[in-house]
C-alpha cells in the first residue's frame, strides 16, 4: 500500500480524539488506510450480514465485544451505534479508541453529529490525487493528461492495473444495484441512469435543475432529490459561487462536478484517450480534474472542502477561489496546451473588482511546461503532482 497524503492527519487526530470518523466514496481506500494506519486494531465490517445483525439486534453486546477499540467499517449500516458509542467513550475517553468509516456522507454525518459531537474528528478521503496515483503506478500520466482523465483515480484501477472502462462500468453497476437501493427508493432505475449520464454531460457547468429535469423526463422536485442522492453517495459535488452584497450582479447557482473525472468520462461513453481529447467537453473534464485535485488537497490536510467559483453577469469568471485568510487565491483552469492572453481575463477582472479579496492567483493549463509570468504564473497540469495549495501560495 502507498502512503496516502491524509495518513499523517489521521494518525495525529487519533492521538487527540477517542473516535475518528473517516468518510468518502466507496473504493476510495478508507478501509485500506484505516487498517494500515492502525494494524493492531480489530477490523469489523458491518457489510457482513451476521455482524450487522448482531449490531442491530444487540448494540450494547456488539460494542462490549470490542470494548478495547476497533475499526468499524461502513458504520451507516448500523445507524444506532454512534449513540451507544457516546456512553462508552465518555466513560473511557482514551484517544484513538474507535475508527469509524462510512460511504454515505449525509446520513453518516447526521448520526455522528447528533451522538458524537465533540468526541470525534471527521476526515473525508476521496480517490487518489495525481501524486498518489503516480506513486501507485509510476507510468500514470506518461501518455498525457487525456489518459489521466480517462482512468480516473479510484485506487483499485491503479493498484491492480485494471482496465478503466471495465472497472468504472462495474463501479457504476454496483452503485445502481446496491448503494442506491440502500439510500432511497428509486423506482425507475433506467431513467435515473439517464439522469446521471446527463449530469456527466454538464460537468463544469452551472447547474440548471429545471433543464436537467426536463431532459431526463422528471420533475424539478425529483431532479433536486436525485442530485441530493448523488451528493450523498459521493458521485457529484456542487461547487458554490462566491458573491458579496454589491451592486454587481453575480451568478448564484452552483457548478456541477464529479468526484472522479474518470467516472464522468465513462458515463459520457469515452473509452480511449483520443476520444477524451477530442470530446466537446474536453475543457470541462480538465476543469473537473483540477477542481477535484484542489479539493483533495484541502481534505487531505484535514481542512474543510470550502472552495468557490466566481462569475459575474458580464461573463467574467474565475474557475476556482481557494480561501486564504480573509481573501482568496484565484485559480483559472484552461485545457489548452498553448498559453493564450485570454487565459488571464477572468483573473484580471476579479482582481480589479475585488482587490480586497484577491490574494494572488495562477493559471493551470494543459501544457507540459509552465511559465513564470510576472502577474499570473502559469503551471502545467503535471505540477499538480505537488500540492495545489503550494502552487497557489507561490503565486502570491
Amino acid at each position: 500500500m502507498i502512503e496516502r497524503d491524509i495518513a499523517p492527519v489521521l494518525r495525529r487526530l487519533a492521538g487527540q480524539y477517542p473516535v475518528v470518523t473517516l468518510t468518502g466514496p466507496r473504493q476510495s481506500g478508507k478501509t485500506t488506510l484505516a487498517r494500515a494506519s492502525f494494524p493492531d486494531k480489530p477490523h469489523v465490517s458491518l457489510e457482513d450480514p451476521d455482524l450487522r445483525r448482531h449490531a442491530l439486534d444487540d448494540p450494547r453486546g456488539f460494542l462490549a465485544a470490542h470494548a478495547g477499540g476497533a475499526i468499524l467499517d461502513e458504520i451507516q449500516r448500523a445507524p444506532q451505534l454512534p449513540a451507544y458509542l457516546q456512553g462508552m467513550v465518555d466513560a473511557d475517553p482514551r484517544p484513538g479508541r474507535f475508527i469509524l468509516t462510512g460511504s454515505q456522507q449525509f446520513e453518516l454525518m447526521t448520526q455522528v453529529s447528533q451522538s458524537l459531537a465533540g468526541r470525534t474528528a471527521v476526515l473525508r478521503l476521496l480517490p487518489f490525487t495525481l501524486g498518489e496515483a503516480r506513486r501507485a503506478a509510476r507510468d500514470v500520466g506518461a501518455g498525457g493528461v487525456a489518459e489521466v482523465l480517462l482512468a480516473g483515480f479510484y485506487p483499485r484501477i491503479h493498484d491492480r492495473g485494471l482496465d478503466p472502462s471495465q472497472a468504472l462500468g462495474d463501479y457504476f453497476a454496483t452503485y445502481i444495484e446496491r448503494d442506491l437501493r440502500q439510500l432511497a427508493a428509486v423506482h425507475d432505475l433506467q431513467r435515473f441512469e439517464r439522469f446521471v449520464r446527463l449530469c456527466a454531460g454538464r460537468c463544469g457547468q452551472i447547474l440548471n435543475l429545471s433543464n436537467l429535469g426536463n431532459d431526463a423526463g422528471v420533475s424539478h422536485v425529483t431532479a433536486r432529490a436525485w442530485i441530493d442522492l448523488l451528493q450523498t453517495s459521493y458521485i457529484v459535488h456542487l461547487l458554490p459561487p462566491w458573491f458579496v452584497n454589491s451592486g454587481k450582479r453575480l451568478v448564484r447557482s452552483p457548478k456541477l462536478y464529479f468526484h472522479d473525472v474518470g467516472l464522468a468520462c465513462w458515463l459520457l461513453g469515452l473509452r480511449t484517450a483520443d476520444q477524451v481529447a477530442r470530446d466537446p467537453l474536453w475543457g470541462s473534464l480538465f476543469e473537473n480534474f483540477v477542481v477535484m485535485e484542489a479539493m483533495k488537497d484541502r481534505l487531505n490536510a484535514g481542512e474543510s472542502p470550502e472552495m468557490y467559483f466566481y462569475r459575474d453577469s458580464a461573463g467574467n469568471e474565475v474557475d476556482l477561489l481557494l480561501p486564504d485568510g480573509g481573501g482568496f487565491r484565484a485559480i483559472e483552469v484552461k485545457a489548452g496546451a498553448t498559453v493564450n492572453p485570454d487565459y488571464f481575463k477572468g483573473l484580471k477582472s476579479f482582481a480589479a473588482h475585488h482587490p480586497g479579496a484577491c490574494r494572488g492567483g495562477a493559471v493551470v493549463f494543459g501544457g507540459d511546461q509552465g511559465q513564470m509570468r510576472s502577474d499570473w504564473p502559469v503551471y502545467s497540469w503535471r505540477a499538480l503532482r505537488e500540492k495545489p495549495r503550494r502552487l497557489a501560495d507561490e503565486s502570491a
